[in-house]
């Protein structure tokens, strides 16, 4: 059977095993990865890859036995580090076959296929939800919560911190993804190193590049000297890689193969120098989607996503906001108790579509107008200059905060006047916005707008 036959075949025989997908767990997944026997003695096993060193071969003291007589006993090792798989060749008689060509050794991305004579094994990853015991504390770092999800993200990234293990943490803007890398590194054993923060939703799509590896004089037209890049100044600690959906796509490839060679080249120059970071990705976006889009390559993907974790909304857990709230009111003499139980019960009513971001800041008002806060905070309509009603937004804020926090308005309030001039459900409201019903569910959700509280907007 040819490898392209054998691409086919691996359809069949692994439909029940393939996981193709994101992490099934809505908070914490570790990935795991093994390798699927595709044509051999016992076609669809599925042989999985530990820690260390692994050795395939037909002899019975591999750690991966095949009974084949086209497989040497000693046919070739996997060897795992904890972030790649390397494949080495032993020696073999009849050679190891990557995705059709020979080689000596190569890493491992997943679908790739692997041959050992006559025997063809697909490299595969998966992903298992992590059951973990939730922290004591009521914080890690900058991070707090007594909520039950908050407490087993502490205790993972309690587990997590002291590791070179890869992370990426996926939730919406004001979760607290910056304030969980920052504790990462500060309890890490690279804490004396820097901390390398990339945000690729900040930096010119043309610029990002140089940020990313550097470049030398004369570049590209503007570059008038030597510049460091971000692989480069993180060397020794932690380089954070913030909105990672916003990465163009012809800059996947070169980002991987740094993570995957250790290696990196400056924009304009040939020497190659070391890259030695531990790393951490973030995203807004679920990143599987953006693969299924096309817009987001699947080894990348599988590359930064060896641990996930998904910080959760603060609407997904209200019980956090008293400690919060106390929290950003240290020292000032003011405590949630303080406030009437109408105002409690509209703080821990509200949606939250900004999230921690956003309550601290309705704490900030509280404290300087001497009220709750809370109107403030509610995303609508506001009076702009001429007598126009419409959205502004809050200039005094760093661009990439007021541009979000507009945009957040601008869904929530373009959502609800939708709604209240559709009369044919979510279906013809998506008919009328031009967009699919999936979508505007998923709009619905982000704002905790339902059905019955649209329809009341008007």
């Amino acid at each position: 059977m040819t490898l392209m036959a054998a691409a086919s075949e691996s359809e069949k025989v692994g439909m029940r095993t393939l996981t193709m997908g994101s992490p099934t767990t809505a908070g914490l997944s570790r990935q795991r990865c093994s390798l699927v026997e595709i044509e051999g003695p016992e076609p669809g096993k599925i042989h999985a890859l530990g820690p260390g060193r692994t050795v395939v071969g037909k002899s019975p003291e591999c750690d991966l036995a095949i009974t084949d007589v086209t497989v040497s006993r000693q046919h070739f090792e996997i060897v795992n580090d904890g972030q790649r798989f390397l494949v080495k060749d032993m020696g073999s008689t009849n050679g190891t076959r990557l995705d059709g060509a020979e080689v000596k050794e190569a890493y491992l991305r997943p679908g790739m296929l692997l041959a050992a004579g006559e025997v063809v094994l697909r490299f595969q990853t998966e992903y298992d939800p992590v059951q973990i015991a939730p922290s004591k504390k009521e914080s890690f770092g900058g991070l707090l919560g007594r909520s039950l999800r908050m407490r087993e993200i502490f205790a993972m990234l309690s587990k997590l911190a002291p590791t070179e293990a890869t992370l990426l943490l996926l939730g919406s803007t004001g979760t607290g993804k910056g304030a969980a890398v920052r504790a990462l590194h500060e309890k890490s054993s690279r804490r004396r190193g820097p901390l390398v923060v990339v945000d690729c939703g900040a930096i010119a799509r043309n610029l990002i590049e140089s940020e990313l590896f550097g470049h030398v004089k004369g570049a590209y037209t503007g570059a008038s000297g030597l510049r460091k890049g971000a692989l480069e100044v993180s060397r020794g600690g932690t380089l954070f890689i913030d909105e990672l959906d916003d990465l163009p796509l012809d800059l996947q490839p070169k980002l991987l193969r740094a993570l995957e060679e250790r290696v990196f080249v400056r924009l304009g120059a040939n020497q190659p120098i070391k890259f030695d970071a531990r790393v951490v990705a973030a995203s807004k976006k679920d990143l599987w989607q953006e693969v299924a889009a096309g817009s987001f390559r699947e080894d990348l993907y599988f590359r930064l996503s060896v641990v996930t974790v998904r910080m959760p909304l603060l609407r997904e857990r209200p019980e956090d906001i008293e400690l919060l709230f106390d929290s950003f009111t240290a020292g000032t003499g003011l405590k949630f108790s303080d406030l009437s139980p109408e105002a409690q019960g509209r703080w821990l009513s509200h949606s939250w579509p900004g999230n921690v971001r956003e309550l601290r800041n309705a704490v900030e008002r509280s404290l300087a107008l001497d009220g709750d806060g809370l109107a403030g905070a509610l995303s609508g309509p506001t009076q702009a200059p001429g007598g126009q009603v419409g959205l502004l937004p809050e200039y005094m804020r760093p661009f990439k905060e007021a541009k979000e926090k507009l945009l957040d308005a601008f869904e929530r309030e373009y959502i609800q006047r939708l709604m209240a001039r559709s009369s044919g459900g979510v279906a013809g409201a998506a008919r009328l916005a031009g967009i699919d019903r999936k979508h505007l569910y998923k709009l619905m959700e982000k704002h905790g707008l339902g059905r019955s509280d649209l329809k009341k907007s008007g």
